[in-house]
Parts: C-alpha cells; structure tokens; sequence
C-alpha cells in the first residue's frame, strides 16, 4: 500500500500553462459540489485541512494540484452542478475540464465520486458518459456509506451502476470519511494505477 509520508498542495489552475510541468503522474477526482470530494481527499491522504471542506457547495472553482510523496500528484477537479454557481464559473468550468481532460499527458484515470444515499444525477451521468468518450480510465467511488445501513449497501450500489451503466456492482468502491470504510481499497487501486510500490516511487 502507498504510505503518504508527504501531501503538500502546489497550485491551483485555470489554464493549461498554469498546471506544474514536473511530469509526474496524475490521478483526478470528479463529483458534484457538496458529495464529500474534499472529506475523501482529506482521509486518503491523512491530512485533515489540506482540500477544503465547508457547507457551500461549489466553493472548489479551479483544479487543485496536491503532490503526494513528490513521486504523484492527486488533482481535485472543480465540482459541478451545483445551481447557485454564478453562471460565469458554470460556462468556464466545461472547457476548463475538457481541456484538462483532454490534453493532460500525466493524466492516468479519473476517479468519480457519488453519494451513495442518492441516485445518480443528471451531471454525474453525464460526466461519466464524457470520460467514456474521451477514453479516460475511471472508476466510481460511492461517499458517504456510513449514512446507510449495511443491509441497504447492495441496492443503493444497484441504483447507481443502472444509472452509470456500469456492468458489475463490484467495480463501485463503497467508502466513508467518517469510518474509513473503503480506504484501503481505495489506496491499493490507486497503486495499481500508478504502478508505484510500497514507499509510492514508481516501480521500475
């Protein structure tokens, strides 16, 4: 398992001439304002103030840049759909992502987080649709599974593979801030992603 010995926040972007030029490998999250983004950084890193977290979604406008053990970087892509954002973010945040999306050479996959209370919205199907076309490796990380009741687990895994049109519940990752639940799941795909060992410098 990757051991965060390091986590540092680095940038903050808008344009492409603005992302770090180390060449080191990205991972990216994804999800709409308000899904527990920041609570999930905050606990895979174990850090507890690194990404900020507060009550008024939308708040993460820029993509976010935090280099982990110097040998990745994790990105925390801006949220969206959140309905009181100024329209303005609202028009840039689609060419902000697909720029990102689309050019980041560093790029491995892009990790998409839902609520695991709800059902997929709108956006979050839509955004996973994008990721298809644009053949950006992804996996779905399903928040906030402490709400529900275990029993409850595999209907609401249910819902949102229907919805995201993901063939087998047991390619969703259930996982929780506040218990831990999925963390180091979550820590082994990351590795097996980047292809980093135990210390999180790349294997040769």
């Amino acid at each position: 398992m990757i051991v965060v010995k390091k986590a540092e926040y680095v940038a903050s972007a808008v344009k492409y001439e603005q992302y770090p030029v180390d060449g080191l490998p990205e991972i990216a999250m994804a999800g709409r304002s308000n899904v527990g983004k920041s609570s999930l950084i905050n606990s895979f890193l174990g850090r507890r103030n690194l990404a900020r977290t507060g009550n008024t979604p939308g708040k993460t406008q820029t993509l976010n840049f935090y280099r982990v053990n110097d040998a990745w970087f994790l990105v925390d892509l801006p949220g969206y759909g959140y309905a009181k954002v100024a329209k303005t973010v609202n028009a840039q945040w689609g060419p902000m992502m697909e720029n990102y999306l689309k050019k980041r050479e560093p790029l491995r996959a892009v990790i998409q987080i839902v609520d695991i209370r709800h059902a997929p919205s709108v956006e979050d199907i839509e955004m996973q649709q994008w990721l298809r076309t644009m053949e950006v490796p992804t996996m779905v990380v399903a928040t906030k599974v402490d709400k529900i009741s275990r029993g409850q687990l595999p209907k609401h895994l249910k819902v949102i593979a229907n919805a995201l049109e993901i063939p087998d519940v047991s390619l969703i990752l259930p996982f929780s801030a506040q218990t831990g639940v999925g963390k180091k799941e979550l820590n082994e795909a990351i590795e097996e992603i980047l292809g980093l060992d135990l210390e999180g410098t790349e294997k040769v």
